[in-house]
């Protein structure tokens, strides 16, 4: 191991021991790590310090090759054990009693919350209050973009994102990250390993944070709320797309048209619906072929009768997003309808409602074809008229990969094709 090197003040001497001699005067002496240059005060400090860099105070998990120091090892244990602490007022589990406890004190309020002054977040210490504290002072700032972080560990670790040094390579593939951390989820791309496991579906996970995103989903758990609006989400990203939606930002441009959406999402559906023929997903039973995969899985139900969507109310379930809405405004009284201000017929979906006054009370028909004269009242009739004067054959049969340029052609002909010979 490197020399340690005391500083007097005066001069700084090292040796190549485990540690200098010390003088007698009355300067203050401090221990360098000649390692990363952090001082201390004390040779223990430091000694235990050094072993940081060797890895002698790291312990492995057994069940995912993780290295943890020796105080955090039980608590990443449990992460691989059954939840076997249940919140009497929600019936949440938890792996540990410690997250059951927290859990209580922040979601049902049995103890004493601890309010930041400076804005709405709660904590249920008053250490973790005071850690808050520091983003506010700006204690742990960073000179490089004026970041805050709540110690100076994460500081430290967040400066090494602009230094762009990637000390740890993967074996594999040659790919370079900054964090060891990073390194070792990145691998279990590689060997297929998914240690994080849903105690309630078995669905499995290579990243603790993703299995922590999927359980909100049975829990129905949103914690991330919209400032503006107070609308909730389960996942941090999702409300950071949302808030674009108030600050009107767009990120994505359209190379095409230069068109921008606030999703990336949303540009390759624009792109795939009006600046390309490509229709990747076909239904193996009638032979339409979709844009989106999800299309194709709201489709399917129609040929298998399977009802994907339930009601988190009652036991009935649906083949439909729309079924299930009408059956909470008819059943539970949830939800508003849309109702005609000339006719007083009612709707579920706002969509319908504009379609029906452009048929039968304005008589609008506002989508005018190219290739001839016709007009339409909505856009779904103008692109479905289009086929007549178009050579692309939209429609395929799943059995001989012929294709056909309406429905009612490959329908007619799957039920020839698929008839035993």
């Amino acid at each position: 191991m490197s020399c340690f090197v005391y500083y007097t003040g005066d001069n700084t001497e090292t040796d190549s021991g485990d540690v200098t001699e010390r003088t007698r005067d009355d300067k203050p002496r401090l221990h360098v790590c000649t390692v990363c240059g952090k001082w201390c005060k004390r040779k223990g400090r430091l000694r235990h310090h050094l072993k940081k860099h060797t890895g002698e105070d790291l312990c492995t998990c057994t069940v995912c090759g993780k290295q943890l120091k020796k105080g955090y090892l039980r608590r990443h244990l449990s992460s691989h054990s059954i939840a076997s602490h249940t919140c009497t007022y929600c019936g949440k589990r938890f792996t540990m009693k410690d997250s059951l406890r927290y859990h209580l004190k922040q979601q049902h309020g049995t103890q004493h919350i601890f309010a930041c002054s400076q804005c709405d977040k709660q904590y249920t210490s008053r250490k973790m209050l005071k850690l808050h504290m520091n983003l506010h002072s700006g204690k742990y700032r960073c000179s490089e973009c004026g970041k805050c972080c709540l110690r100076n560990q994460a500081l430290t670790r967040h400066r090494q994102s602009h230094s762009g040094e990637k000390p740890f390579e993967c074996t594999v593939c040659s790919k370079r990250f900054t964090w060891s951390k990073s390194l070792v989820e990145h691998i279990r791309i590689h060997s297929g390993e998914k240690p994080y496991k849903c105690h309630l579906c078995d669905i499995a996970f290579s990243r603790s944070n993703n299995l922590a995103s999927h359980v909100r989903v049975h829990t129905g758990e949103k914690p991330f709320k919209c400032s503006v609006c107070k609308k909730a989400f389960s996942q941090r990203s999702q409300l950071a797309i949302h808030m674009r939606i108030h600050t009107g930002v767009k990120p994505y441009k359209c190379s095409v048209c230069n068109k921008t959406f606030s999703q990336s999402s949303q540009l390759l559906t624009h792109k795939r619906r009006l600046h390309s023929n490509i229709r990747p997903y076909y239904c193996p039973y009638c032979g339409v072929r979709f844009l989106l995969k999800t299309d194709l899985k709201r489709h399917l139900p129609v040929h298998t009768g399977e009802k994907l969507y339930s009601c988190r109310h009652c036991s009935s379930s649906f083949r439909s997003v729309y079924e299930r809405k009408k059956h909470l405004l008819e059943s539970h009284n949830e939800g508003s309808w849309f109702t005609c201000h000339i006719c007083e017929k009612t709707f579920v979906e706002h969509g319908n409602y504009k379609m029906h006054l452009r048929r039968r009370h304005e008589g609008v028909k506002a989508y005018i074809c190219a290739d001839c004269p016709k007009r339409f009242h909505t856009a779904y009739e103008l692109k479905q008229h289009q086929s007549v004067h178009s050579e692309y054959k939209r429609f395929v049969c799943g059995l001989c990969n012929k294709h056909f340029a309406r429905d009612k052609g490959v329908k007619l002909h799957f039920k020839i094709c698929c008839r035993p010979t």
